[in-house]
């Protein structure tokens, strides 16, 4: 199925124009998964402990870490070794459910509509005027550097080589969850706190293979927080649009016209009107601006920056990002 997959896959990137090759040979200890599906797996508890019971292999005590809804049907089953050596078991369910429906354009009040650029210096800078930090990772990236240059040291697969090789491992693995972990909850919060969202559709691929500054901007992930802000948007029934990014910056989002200004200008002042604000607030507003055009929303005589321009911009640090719908978030999104 795998294979067939791949295949197909494959076949559809070459007709769009893409040399795509061939299948890469894989040896056998790089597949660290397989999958039952449909049948072959019986989920129950036992002795008050989950279990997991796998035809022809064993039946498996599991920690649950969310429980499954009750009208759920588990359709399929896929084991996974992560390179830490830890096992994980993913169920994919089936549920019956309608997604909520979206309102009506015409009906979305201005202050339910948000516009966000994202960045390295900020990750993001929305129209409320709130601009949450980039992730720190400093210390996580410091601790890999230390193991990895342990691990160039050991005699390579020596059980030395392959117990420093984990640890490895479980660095990359913490930085992964901590970045996924931010991404979630700041694209959970905008996906239920607005009903529409305007983001950039950025050239990410493009991006990380310029050469400078391709490891942050790898880092920052905003491919994945589009995704995810996407399939969000759509399950609380909130419109969301892309927009092209070219020139959100340079354009004045109170009279449209253009100022070329290089990175290290943070500032947006406007020669031709004289507005003024922070360079990222500015863009965000373009961006909510362009999303509305597409969208077909009819706009007043005054641009989104002249009838609701946040009086200040609330820096949220990223640590400081929580599970939506709590009280500091709204709070900070009020004050902003």
């Amino acid at each position: 199925m795998r294979i067939a997959k791949n295949v197909n896959a494959l076949g559809k990137l070459k007709e769009q124009g893409y040399n795509v090759g061939e299948l890469r040979w894989k040896s056998p200890r790089e597949f660290r998964s397989f999958t039952y599906n449909q049948s072959g797996f019986e989920l129950d508890k036992k002795g008050g402990q989950t279990v997991l019971s796998l035809s022809k292999l064993a039946d498996i005590p599991i920690e649950v870490h969310r429980p499954l809804p009750d009208d759920a049907t588990v359709k399929e089953v896929t084991l996974k070794k992560e390179k830490t050596g830890e096992w994980f078991a993913i169920f994919g369910i089936e549920m019956e459910m309608e997604p909520p429906t979206k309102p009506q354009l015409s009906d979305i009040d201005a202050e339910n509509m948000v516009g966000i650029d994202v960045g390295i210096l900020k990750y993001a800078h929305d129209t409320d005027g709130t601009a949450v930090e980039s992730l720190d990772l400093t210390h996580e990236r410091d601790r890999l550097e230390r193991e990895q240059r342990n691990l160039s040291r050991k005699a390579y697969e020596s059980n030395n080589w392959e117990n420093q090789r984990q640890r490895v491992a479980a660095c990359h693995l913490r930085i992964k969850r901590k970045r996924r972990d931010f991404l979630h909850k700041l694209s959970t919060y905008y996906a239920r706190e607005y009903e529409l969202v305007a983001v950039e559709n950025l050239d990410v691929k493009g991006m990380v293979e310029s050469p400078s500054n391709s490891r942050n901007t790898a880092s920052a992930a905003w491919d994945t927080f589009t995704s995810m802000l996407e399939y969000k948007c759509e399950r609380e029934g909130t419109h969301f649009v892309e927009v092209e990014p070219e020139g959100t910056t340079k354009e004045c989002a109170s009279c449209g016209v253009e100022t070329d200004k290089p990175l290290w200008v943070r500032e947006h002042s406007c020669p031709a009107c004289g507005f003024e604000a922070d360079r990222d607030a500015n863009a965000a507003w373009n961006i909510l601006s362009r999303g509305l055009s597409k969208l077909g929303v009819g706009h007043s005589e005054e641009t989104p920056a002249e009838t609701a321009l946040p009086t200040g911009t609330m820096v949220v640090p990223a640590k400081r990002v929580v599970e939506p719908g709590s009280p500091w978030l709204k709070e900070v999104v009020a004050d902003g």
